[in-house]
């Protein structure tokens, strides 16, 4: 205990003593005057040594108090120098007033009073002045933050290099996982010889290993068409930098062996668990096969990517799929009490005609059927007036009210010629069954039903009808079709392949000619797809403002306040297409319903797809579009800073 301290305990004791001394003196003095006359002097000596000790008390009392504070203060001062930190005071100017060491030497200066913080510190530019902030600032290699405090005009500034460089490197050490596959290896190599199928497996095989050295990824063969990969997030960003050049050497190299054996990868990322990184990687490989394959999707926390999908799905030569695909439909028709089918709102040729062929298969199973429409596309006002005509056809057609209130657990939904919810005719009636059936050939978008109970997509294919024609011809031995069933099917191919000259394959034909042995009529066709002059003459007056960009690219953009059909921007971008020189086309326009319409077309040197993705829309490799709200002028450079984004990352048409 301190010397004052044990002084002030004495006191405090002595002045209680002298209060009970007097007490007693007084009983004495009455009692005997003599001797309390000699305890007053006592008492009176006592009390002088008792004040005596009080001033000595406050004395070292003072002392000990100055001598603490000036301690205090010099420690105070010395932590302030010394602190691995800086402290900066400003004045209601934005001047410096004092600052400790620290800011001095992170700024290389001995003195900063007087000057201007703005200057010093030029990331507090443009702040509002009355908000705490933190923010960070590189000076050199350092980095620094800085806490601003408005109200008492003050900044601490921490020097967090080492937290930073340790940040980065645990996002570039966080693990990817990514699966490899050869889309078509069985198709490719059907009919070769083992030792030329060897020899070009041992090729493609080399070319993957040298690319996985080469980036630094580890890589591991788990079938015959399929690798493990495992690559940190700083290689993935290389990777992604190299537009991932594999895809383009694998397809080059096989070339030369007069086939296109190509990839497709699926990278996911962003996430701790091993397990769901594993699920999330194969869902992004069943998207980028779902998109045609030949490309890669990349899935990091929220974000997908795509890269490749410059080649055209290849065709599957074997019906193994089909036939598997038409019995499992047939067993789950078998299942349910009603099929409610449906496509996109405002249907084309191909989404009605593929309706009607699912609606052919049900009523071939005994089941009740009924094709969900919601407005009518004029390109199909003939059809539909035709379909009108036809009351055995006609009493399935209904309304997305009347679908409402039919619609059960035991229904099963069929949805023809998209994936996407959103598009549908009314997105609620699948929240009403669990039995859902999807048939599509457009390449698969990040938005996709996922609940699915059955799933029919293949890029590869000309249309929808296509696909529902060969389920149709696996579905009964013994189905037959009636002349407008056949010939809305055979429609939907032909406006889709635009008369059979693009995205047409072998089975195409096969589907063509199973639609015409079945009564397919192609005069009743012609008379469905004719248009009249009004329309064409629109079409034209969209056309004359069509200029060329990029070498090979039409663009044509409509006059403000002129509103065109969406069916008619398509057929004019159709019709760029068929100029000399042009490779793909984009039509650009304001629709009746107030929102800019695009729509693109491409004979397969681009994917248009990838465009109208990035636009907020989706499609196909060469027939894409998007719709979205603002003014032509905005449409028009979005798209032209897209394509020259694209052209910078890789030439677009080499």
């Amino acid at each position: 205990m301190p010397k004052f301290l044990l002084k002030r305990w004495h006191g405090l004791h002595i002045v209680w003593i002298f209060a009970v001394l007097t007490t007693l003196i007084f009983v004495l003095m009455y009692y005997q005057w003599v001797v309390g006359v000699i305890a007053l002097v006592v008492s009176g000596a006592l009390g002088f040594f008792t004040i005596k000790a009080e001033q000595a008390f406050r004395k070292d009392l003072n002392r000990y108090v100055a001598t603490l504070s000036h301690r205090i203060k010099r420690a105070g001062s010395e932590v302030i120098n010394e602190l691995p930190m800086g402290i900066l005071l400003y004045n209601e100017e934005k001047i410096v007033e004092w600052h400790n060491p620290f800011v001095g030497k992170m700024l290389g200066k001995d003195s900063l009073i007087g000057e201007g913080l703005l200057d010093l510190i030029p990331v507090l530019k443009g702040r509002k002045d009355k908000e705490p902030a933190k923010l960070e600032m590189a000076i050199g290699k350092n980095i620094y933050q800085v806490q601003v405090r408005p109200n008492e005009k003050l900044l601490y500034i921490t020097d967090i290099t080492a937290f930073k460089t340790l940040s980065i490197r645990h996002e570039e050490e966080r693990l990817s996982i990514g699966i490899i596959m050869m889309d078509n290896l069985d198709e490719a190599t059907q009919g070769m010889d083992d030792q030329t199928r060897s020899v070009m497996m041992a090729r493609v095989t080399g070319e993957i290993t040298e690319w996985a050295q080469k980036y630094n990824v580890f890589l591991r063969r788990t079938a015959s068409d399929r690798y493990l990969i495992l690559i940190d997030q700083k290689g993935l960003k290389m990777l992604e930098q190299s537009r991932f050049e594999i895809l383009d050497d694998v397809r080059d190299l096989t070339i030369e062996h007069k086939l296109q054996l190509t990839l497709s990868i699926g990278i996911a990322s962003g996430n701790d668990s091993l397990a769901e990184l594993g699920r999330l990687a194969q869902t992004s490989l069943d998207m980028a096969l779902g998109r045609g394959g030949d490309q890669v999707a990349v899935k990091i926390g929220e974000r997908l990517s795509f890269y490749g999908g410059r080649s055209n799905a290849i065709e599957k030569r074997t019906r193994v799929r089909a036939r598997v695909i038409s019995h499992a439909l047939r067993d789950l028709i078998k299942e349910c009490d009603k099929v409610i089918i449906m496509g996109h709102r405002y249907p084309d040729m191909d989404s009605i005609g593929a309706a009607i062929g699912v609606l052919k298969a049900v009523h071939v199973s005994n089941k009740e059927g009924y094709i969900v429409l919601e407005g009518v596309n004029p390109s199909i006002q003939k059809l539909m007036d035709t379909i009108a005509e036809d009351e055995k056809l006609n009493r399935w057609f209904i309304t997305p009210e009347q679908a409402m209130q039919i619609m059960n657990q035991r229904s099963l939904a069929v949805v023809v010629d998209t994936h996407k919810a959103s598009m549908l005719a009314e997105p609620k009636l699948l929240q009403l069954t669990q039995r859902k059936f999807i048939v599509d050939h457009h390449r698969r978008g990040e938005e996709f039903i996922q609940d699915a109970t059955l799933v029919y997509m293949e890029p590869y294919a000309s249309s929808t009808c296509e696909l529902v024609t060969e389920l149709l011809q696996y579905f009964n031995d013994r189905l037959t079709m009636g002349v407008l069933e056949a010939t809305a099917l055979l429609a939907g191919i032909v406006v889709d392949t635009k008369s059979f000259t693009l995205s047409t394959g072998a089975r195409t034909f096969e589907a063509a000619s199973f639609l015409r042995r079945n009564g397919a009529d192609s005069s009743l066709i012609q008379r469905l797809l004719k248009e009249d002059l009004e329309a064409y003459i629109k079409r034209a007056e969209v056309i004359k403002n069509a200029t060329v960009i990029f070498n090979h690219i039409a663009l044509a953009v409509t006059e403000p306040n002129r509103k065109y059909p969406q069916l008619l921007i398509a057929q004019a971008a159709d019709t760029l297409l068929t100029m000399t020189g042009v490779m793909a086309s984009f039509v650009i326009s304001e629709r009746p319903d107030g929102l800019v319409g695009i729509s693109a077309r491409s004979l397969g040197q681009l994917n248009v797809q990838i465009v109208m993705e990035r636009m907020g829309g989706g499609g196909h490799l060469t027939n894409a579009a998007t719709q979205f709200e603002g003014s032509l002028s905005d449409a028009m450079q979005k798209l032209k800073d897209i394509l020259t984004e694209m052209n910078s990352e890789e030439a677009l048409f080499e």
